[in-house]
């Protein structure tokens, strides 16, 4: 069994019926939403969700979640992946290029946990930084990146030019190498007008990370 599929199902002992989650996007919690839809099926539960990403939307209304939104609700527990997490919980996310999304519902939520499986995790982070550009702003953003860190800007694979965000925008990977100050990196980042968000999300959002391999899953807190 992989590590996504334990990883899950632990996760799975923190949902309660009639909760309030925020969902997160990728491939893990697709995994997960998989097997909450089966929960939802077998046990006769209610559970409401906010999605980050269109994505996330679809999957959550295929396995029998109701969609709700932050106007009136606040999540009680968020459930979300990361591309990378270090020793200190930080994490790096946005490779499905939903960071912004991510990181509202992920504050917005009372509890927040990460679910990846082992490979997942280093001793510090290393893999590039997503951020989320407005367009207009795209060649002044990269010509100020280019001085900080390695920039690239994200194309498609099943379309011609760059990836198109669910909120209309553009993704710059910025390869920073191995970092030890995620806070630092973020506020330099985040001080270029027209970078809306970044894929760092800090240790002190996270309330554990629950890491899956292929036998067995365990829960990692602060």
């Amino acid at each position: 069994m992989s590590g996504k599929v334990n990883a899950s199902k632990l996760a799975l002992e923190l949902i309660k019926d009639g909760v309030v989650l925020g969902i997160g996007s990728g491939t893990t919690v697709e995994v997960f939403l998989n097997l909450l839809g089966e929960k939802i099926r077998s046990e006769g539960i209610k559970i409401y969700g906010v999605p980050s990403s269109y994505q996330s939307m679809l999957l959550a209304i295929k396995n029998g979640i109701k969609i709700v939104d932050l106007a009136e609700n606040e999540p009680e527990i968020c459930i979300d992946g990361a591309d990378q997490v270090d020793s200190k919980l930080n994490c790096i996310k946005g490779g499905g290029g939903a960071m912004t999304r991510e990181k509202i519902v992920a504050s917005a939520s009372k509890k927040v946990v990460i679910i990846v499986d082992d490979t997942k995790l280093s001793e510090k982070l290393s893999i590039p930084v997503p951020v989320e550009v407005l367009p207009f702003s795209y060649g002044y953003v990269l010509r100020r990146l280019s001085k900080m860190c390695k920039p690239k800007l994200r194309e498609g694979s099943g379309k011609v030019g760059p990836v198109i965000t669910d909120n209309g925008n553009f993704i710059i990977d910025c390869d920073f190498g191995v970092f030890e100050d995620p806070k630092s990196v973020e506020q330099d980042l985040k001080s270029i007008p027209g970078i809306l968000e970044t894929g760092i999300f800090h240790a002190e959002m996270i309330d554990a990370v629950i890491v899956g391999n292929s036998k067995s899953a365990r829960i990692v807190k602060k």
